[in-house]
């Protein structure tokens, strides 16, 4: 059990503070017992428990269990989030569910089992870290959004976008997992909030993991928990990513970064539906909606052995394939004009506007980066402009990114080579098979060519 928490115990039972004192004190930084139920609202309030016992029944004669169910509900208004953990001498049942349904988290009978009531308490602290972590997220999240969710919108009239904004209609409310494909910067996590917003879940959390950023030697403490103790560094329990998310939903970006070697675990998790932390013994149900995202071609992964197949079909129940900016008609445009309206505002320099050279720049911009360069570029230029009309030079676009109409071919064959495997990667979004087959090479051919290139 975990130290440096509060534990508050009331009931009229002096014998039974006693007992419960020296009980639980060494898995407590603090016991405080009451005998008064008056003073449990004040004590409550002055050091914000962790966690209250809280006796059924203070009057003599009288086992109904509407004082405790009264107090239950008083201390419910300071937080609604409160663990109680109700105890009484009579085991009723009909209590027992009354109490439950009024907010309490659990239920004790006296005489208690000393074993039960240590296993009742952890449970309950377990509920009382994943609430504590839960809030900083969400607060942490809240402190982000207010500005972010201003700018950060599925925006487009493009038949490419359209297509998915209708696969994003017809799988919200579905628990299918979802696979989101494409390359960096088009979006796929904001992909992954539109479909969680739109779901039966979305007044449970969105929890989302960089996979690309987890070391092997984290990545299960990190996604499933550890017990205090597990491992060197284990000084607390943790709780992972995967319960966190429970009953919510649970993003998975850059999928395709995990190491073969552990991807049987997450395939376990996925398969099971439940997890076990490092150190644990007993596995953990989890009720997740799972969403995983990549700009790598999986397919080819799974021919080099670098992905497992029966992970692939698990997470790909709806596959979205996310279009480049450069496919998407004049999106780029509409995207462009949003983000220099939310930075003008940002930078406070209203009235800035594009010239006609910018917008063909814009247009003709092959946008390596997606919408995260073209975000990124509208700021640097708000930022630095010295007029209220942007021109194409303070977009400080890369010029081999632009597409030239006279189209000046290098006159190096290995310069015209590369070029010409560098526009084949970006028609077929990275596919080395799609882009073979529009170069006339074999696979292997274009495979050595790449790594001869370095691209």
């Amino acid at each position: 059990m975990q130290k440096k928490v509060k534990l508050l115990i009331a009931d009229d039972d002096k014998n039974i503070l006693k007992s419960l004192s020296i009980l639980l004190e060494n898995d407590f930084e603090k016991v405080d017992t009451i005998s008064n139920p008056n003073l449990i609202i004040s004590s409550f309030q002055k050091e914000n428990y962790d966690v209250v016992l809280l006796d059924m029944n203070f009057s003599a004669g009288i086992n109904s269990g509407n004082e405790g169910i009264y107090w239950l509900n008083e201390i419910l208004k300071i937080d609604k989030q409160a663990i109680v953990v109700m105890i009484t001498a009579y085991g009723d049942v009909d209590i027992a569910v009354k109490a439950l349904k009024e907010g309490a988290t659990d239920f004790i009978s006296k005489p208690w089992n000393n074993e039960k009531l240590i296993t009742t308490l952890k449970s309950a602290l377990k509920i009382r870290s994943s609430q504590i972590e839960i809030n900083k997220l969400n607060k942490d999240k809240q402190n982000l959004s207010e500005e972010l969710n201003k700018s950060e919108k599925i925006l487009g009239t493009s038949a490419a976008i359209n297509s998915v904004l209708s696969v994003i209609d017809k799988v919200s409310n579905t628990d299918a997992n979802i696979l989101i494909l494409g390359e960096n910067g088009t979006g796929k996590e904001l992909i992954a909030k539109e479909i969680h917003r739109k779901s039966d879940r979305k007044n449970n959390p969105l929890i989302t993991v960089d996979l690309g950023t987890l070391s092997e030697s984290l990545f299960e403490s990190e996604l499933f928990g550890h017990k205090k103790g597990a491992f060197t560094d284990a000084k607390d329990e943790r709780i992972g990513r995967f319960e966190i998310a429970n009953g919510g939903t649970l993003f998975l970006d850059e999928i395709g970064n995990i190491p073969i070697s552990l991807q049987s675990k997450l395939l376990t998790a996925i398969q099971n539906k439940e997890i076990t932390p490092v150190g644990a013994n007993n596995p953990v149900k989890i009720n997740i909606r799972l969403i995983c995202a990549t700009n790598k071609n999986l397919t080819e992964l799974i021919n080099h052995g670098l992905f497992r197949e029966d992970l692939f079909y698990r997470i790909n129940t709806i596959q979205i394939d996310l279009p480049a900016l450069r496919e998407r008609e004049n999106d780029a445009i509409l995207i462009a004009e949003h983000y220099l309206r939310f930075f003008s505002s940002k930078y406070e320099k209203p009235l800035l506007k594009f010239s006609k050279t910018a917008i063909e720049t814009l247009l003709n911009y092959n946008w390596p980066g997606n919408i995260r360069e073209l975000k990124h570029s509208i700021e640097k230029a708000v930022i630095l402009c010295s007029s209220n009309i942007l021109q194409a030079a303070d977009l400080m676009l890369k010029q081999e990114s632009i597409n030239n109409k006279s189209d000046n071919w290098p006159l190096k064959f290995e310069e015209i080579e590369k070029t010409a495997i560098q526009r084949a990667l970006k028609n077929n979004s990275g596919k080395i098979i799609d882009a073979a087959k529009e170069l006339g090479l074999t696979r292997q051919t274009l495979h050595n060519k790449i790594n001869k290139y370095k691209l």
